[in-house]
């Protein structure tokens, strides 16, 4: 880090250095874009994904912490501090011409702290109405149910957006634009469920059949989980991360657990560790084979949506034993698991890892090979390499790209470093290169839970923790291989039993960002395979 160190203050003689958890860098919001350019441009830095944008009011200022990868210097990871000057006319410059998934993150973090970024091409509200009044996660918010009663109108369509710029004088200046010309012929695609993988909307202009543009109207289920953290303990939290992504439930929460381990300094139990390692990997084949099954009953195969769940009702059995539920199992704790095996835990996975094989076999030559199935998507929903890393689309999309992004391969946790498995890669860079990934997988994860069930070690589930658990003052940066990519959990604390700040960095979040891409030339009946193979969860992206 010391070289990195001298490498930016040399680009950036203005930037400070705090040394958190892992290096942040203090940069003056009039330097950031010119800054930003080096960091994401210069070699010896060649910081090409950006991991995450969390907005912050640190009450006295607010502003932005950018969290960044290279991924040509072994997978290093830093944090950019950038404050407002202003803080009641907060700006920063846009990021999105540079790192193209800041798009839909600077307008997140504009719906929430009313943070305008300069030169970003469409500066309107992600998840709340047009006419919401106030920017929730804001210290300073009023919460006064009359500002916000409950509408029950419908909201008018608006295609007004704006891009804000600065004049000579430094001033902030709103230019109107429109998301869609006024001869476009525009179609909604959703927010009802089947197919759309949740409430979500997609307002699609088409010529004849084919898309030209897709805009993302989120926010039909959006929660405020992230408000609700700060007035909630650590273990009130938890549960919430069950409920985003509920197919990558353990891994989710397994995250934020480690999080708030990681603050804490507490080491787990070697058995609690693998534990988590093997209910992340039973989640993960729970997770494909709802997206097999899903992605062929979006094709209208019926028959194979029911063979995939036939095998998934095997792990939720599992899960059911030891966890007491099917989904929502809240079986990590702080320093470990809430409770052990279940005694037919072992005899179980090793049934499902026995017959897995021959099930996928099924699955291949069911659907897989199927002429119907390939001419979907082979080829459609397009992908390079260069626009995942870009988009950072993580998890099988990522890899269905050729790019090798997986985390548990580039930051180890929990066991990951003791056993052998395969990341699996895929250059078709289409639709189709993203299923098998995903088919792939399940027989890696399987692989794993080969080489653990017979060494689960003997000992405490968990570590004993404070009954008041404060992290001390500081924050912390976790990140975990969900189901459908890297999940990652921003925590800051002022020393108090309830965090200052929590934010959650979705997979799919990342994942609807790329629909307008993969989507535009080709046909309106793509649209829904194309979502489908990316496989996005609607309350991952909400929260």
């Amino acid at each position: 880090m010391s070289d990195i160190k001298t490498i930016i203050s040399n680009v950036c003689p203005s930037v400070t250095f705090e040394e958190s958890d892992g290096l942040l860098i203090n940069v003056p919001e009039k330097d950031w874009h010119a800054f930003a350019i080096h960091l994401k441009d210069d070699k010896e830095l060649d910081f090409d994904v950006l991991t995450a944008v969390v907005g912050m009011d640190w009450k006295d200022s607010i502003g932005v912490i950018y969290y960044l990868t290279s991924t040509s210097h072994d997978w290093n990871v830093i944090a950019v501090k950038v404050v407002c000057e202003d803080r009641e006319n907060a700006y920063i410059h846009t990021v999105s011409d540079l790192w193209k998934v800041a798009n839909f993150q600077e307008r997140e973090v504009y719906d929430m702290f009313g943070i305008k970024f300069i030169n970003h091409p469409d500066m309107r509200r992600f998840f709340l109405r047009n006419d919401w009044v106030g920017h929730p996660l804001r210290k300073d918010y009023d919460a006064n149910p009359e500002l916000n009663p409950i509408r029950l109108d419908d909201e008018i369509n608006e295609d007004d957006s704006r891009i804000f710029t600065l004049d000579d004088n430094g001033k902030v200046v709103e230019t109107p634009t429109k998301v869609f010309n006024e001869d476009d012929y525009v179609v909604n695609i959703g927010p009802q469920h089947p197919s759309t993988h949740g409430v979500m909307r997609f307002r699609t202009s088409l010529d004849g059949e084919v898309i030209k543009k897709v805009d993302i109207t989120s926010g039909y289920i959006h929660r405020g989980i992230e408000k609700l953290t700060e007035g909630l303990t650590y273990p009130q939290i938890l549960h919430f991360t069950d409920r985003m992504d509920y197919m990558s439930a353990h891994q989710n929460r397994h995250c934020l657990c480690m999080c708030i381990e990681k603050a804490l300094g507490v080491e787990v139990p070697r058995r609690a560790q693998v534990i988590r390692t093997m209910m992340d990997e039973l989640m993960r084949i729970s997770s494909h084979l709802l997206a097999f099954g899903c992605t062929a009953m979006d094709m209208g195969a019926t028959t194979a949506f029911f063979y995939g769940f036939r095998e998934r009702e095997l792990v939720l059995d599992i899960f059911e034993k030891t966890c007491g539920a099917r989904m929502s199992m809240n079986y990590n704790v702080i320093g470990g698991v809430i409770a052990d095996l279940h005694p037919d835990f072992v005899k179980d996975v090793k049934h499902l890892i026995e017959i897995m094989p021959s099930r996928l076999k099924e699955y291949h030559k069911l659907f897989t090979g199927n002429l119907i199935a390939k001419n979907r998507m082979k080829g459609i929903g397009i992908l390079s390499k260069e626009n995942a890393v870009n988009y950072a689309v993580t998890g099988p999309s990522g890899r269905g790209s050729n790019w090798s992004c997986d985390c548990r391969k580039k930051h180890p946790y929990a066991v990951y470093d003791e056993v052998e498995f395969d990341e699996v890669l895929e250059t078709g860079c289409d639709s189709y290169s993203r299923y098998l990934v995903r088919m792939k997988e399940i027989e890696q994860s399987c692989r794993i839970l080969e080489q653990l069930v017979d060494k689960i070690p003997e000992g405490d589930i968990r570590a004993q923790v404070p009954k008041i658990i404060k992290l001390p003052a500081g924050r912390w940066y976790q990140q975990v291989e969900a189901s459908r990519g890297t999940f990652g959990v921003y925590i800051e604390s002022t020393g108090e039993k309830t965090p200052f700040r929590v934010h959650f960095q979705s997979p799919c979040f990342n994942l609807v960002g790329v629909m307008d891409l993969c989507c535009t030339g080709f046909m309106i009946a793509d649209l829904i395979t194309i979502g489908a193979a990316l496989d996005f969860v609607i309350p991952d992206i909400d929260r």
